[in-house]
């Protein structure tokens, strides 16, 4: 049997960082495990391969969410990736850290060298930022790229205008000082292909000696000697492939992300006793608060049909598809070099908000109704909307015994009474948005929800009928104190009352942050080496 220092479950956006970093020390032996293939596929390098990679089963692990009261008996799909560099391997690009409030939330709750200070100098250690933004907040000498879109397009330059005509001011950074206003989003992109974990911090770190990465192997058990983990278990090339093991040394870091890494532990007997014993799982180590408090961003999107210019949808087509590939293939640039979204914007549900508190997005482009990521064939544009901070907390929770089962995920959204009278101001902010006077002349008409649609509780109704995930899940294995019902993990990222075992990923965010996931995943993954090779933290600084 194989043994290694350390052993780290999932090659993620933080497994990837985890990796990196902890081997960088050439006396220390780093074992990846992660389920998917190699990051071979050209679909998954190409930005818009998004489109395809979304519902590649090959790198995709595909799962569907539970029916939830608000979501009209709906069961939602929710892609994972599931290949090297995990979800950032098949995400939109985006790059998104989310507002200072946020960590320092996650320090007020028990968590010591989690505010925005403790954390500001791991984000910036990992960033090469090509383009706006001051040195106080952006890193210039990392291995993440990060860019703005360069695409000057007509229709989002006058969704802007729009949005500064309705007083939201344009921001050339919202990473940087503060998040609120609109602009071109920053996604990880470089020359036209995508800057995934993997590529930024495996690749180079797999080249090392002492690092080994495994792939197409399906981590079954966290193995336990009384309360201290020694190594995982695992079959090489899934269901029907060959039982292994591989022990760890020092320690094993679940870094499977918000769904498999509660169901890991699980699994392996530690967990809520009563959700164990269903399933006929021995009890390793009783832990309730194991996949509880799931939350997710949760957007309706708000469609209007465009005339007199061209659109995504017809680009995206025909020869103008062939025209545009060749375009990607001399110059790396066009709609092939693009994120899913071309503009962000953040500001307020209403006038007591202390922070902005919607995230809304556009794209000139539209979608069919139900099917994610396939274009319209009629002109369109877009804009989702979606409350950054939801109180609404779902669960994973083990299906059966069988660990190539899919988990069972419940996100229960919109069931906190805020959370709705936020969604709905959103979808209302959408509208004016998309019917200001600088989109006038390609404005036709509104498609979705339409106009029809005018009280607070036809909104709600428009929302429950098609809104859908933003693929952000987090917090179902929360990091907060010892002596809490609801934390996993400790502010060491610790699995509370066990030895040699910690998890790094999306799950232990303890509440919901202002953001898409993977910027701040990167960043928990960094901060864990750190931890875990018990090196002084990064200096903080008074940003």
């Amino acid at each position: 049997m194989d043994t290694f220092d350390y052993v780290i479950v999932g090659a993620g956006s933080a497994g990837c960082v985890l990796a990196s970093r902890l081997s960088e020390d050439p006396s220390v032996t780093v074992c990846v495990l992660e389920a998917g293939p190699r990051d071979w596929h050209p679909y998954i390098h190409l930005p818009a391969g998004f489109i395809k990679t979304f519902y590649m089963k090959s790198i995709n692990w595909g799962y569907q969410q539970e029916p939830g009261p608000y979501t009209n008996g709906r069961s939602i799909y929710a892609p994972r990736g599931k290949t090297l560099g995990g979800s950032s391997s098949i995400n939109g690009h985006v790059y998104n850290r989310g507002q200072r409030q946020d960590f320092d939330t996650w320090a007020q709750m028990g968590n010591r060298g989690w505010s925005y200070s403790d954390v500001l100098p791991h984000f910036k250690r990992m960033e090469k930022r090509i383009g706006a933004g001051e040195d106080q907040y952006r890193g210039r000498d990392g291995s993440l790229i990060v860019t703005t879109m360069e695409w000057k397009d007509t229709l989002c330059e006058a969704f802007m205008d729009g949005a500064v005509s309705l007083g939201i001011p344009r921001n050339p950074d919202y990473n940087g000082a503060i998040q609120e206003g609109v602009s071109y989003v920053q996604r990880t992109i470089k020359d036209g292909r995508r800057v995934s974990s993997a590529t930024a911090f495996l690749r180079p770190a797999s080249k090392r000696p002492n690092v080994e990465v495994r792939t197409h192997a399906h981590a079954t058990g966290v193995m336990l000697d009384g309360k201290r983990a020694v190594g995982v278990r695992y079959h090489r090339g899934g269901r029907g492939g060959v039982p292994m093991e591989v022990r760890a040394r020092k320690e094993v870091i679940l870094s499977g992300g918000a769904y498999n890494s509660p169901q890991l532990l699980q699994l392996s007997g530690i967990g809520a006793p009563e959700l164990l014993q269903e399933h006929g799982i021995e009890v390793r180590h009783a832990l309730g608060s194991v996949g509880e408090g799931l939350q997710d961003h949760y957007a309706p999107r708000t469609v209007a049909r465009v005339k007199n210019i061209k659109t995504v949808n017809e680009l995206a087509r025909g020869l103008n598809l062939w025209g545009e590939a060749l375009k990607w293939a001399v110059t790396r640039r066009g709609i092939l070099s693009l994120s899913p979204t071309m503009v962000y914007c953040f500001w307020h549900s209403g006038e007591t908000a202390e922070s902005s508190d919607l995230q809304l997005t556009f794209t000139p482009a539209s979608y069919k109704e139900g099917v994610q990521g396939q274009l319209e064939d009629e002109p369109g544009m877009t804009v989702a909307s979606w409350q950054q901070r939801p109180e609404s907390r779902g669960y994973v929770r083990l299906r059966s015994a069988d660990p190539f089962a899919p988990p069972l995920i419940q996100t229960n959204y919109l069931t906190a009474e805020l959370d709705r009278r936020v969604v709905v101001a959103g979808m209302k902010l959408a509208r004016r948005l998309l019917a200001s006077a600088p989109l006038a002349p390609y404005y036709a008409y509104e498609d979705f929800p339409g106009p029809k649609v005018n009280s607070d509780d036809e909104f709600l109704a428009a929302a429950t009928q098609r809104a859908t995930t933003t693929f952000h899940p987090g917090c179902s294995c929360r990091m907060g104190p010892a002596d809490s019902t609801w934390a996993t993990v400790d502010d060491q990222l610790r699995v509370h009352g066990l030895q040699g075992l910690r998890v790094a990923d999306a799950s232990i965010m303890p509440r919901m942050i202002s953001a898409n996931l993977n910027a701040a995943t990167l960043m928990i993954g960094d901060k864990a080496a750190d931890l875990i090779l018990g090196k002084a933290e990064v200096e903080s600084v008074s940003a």
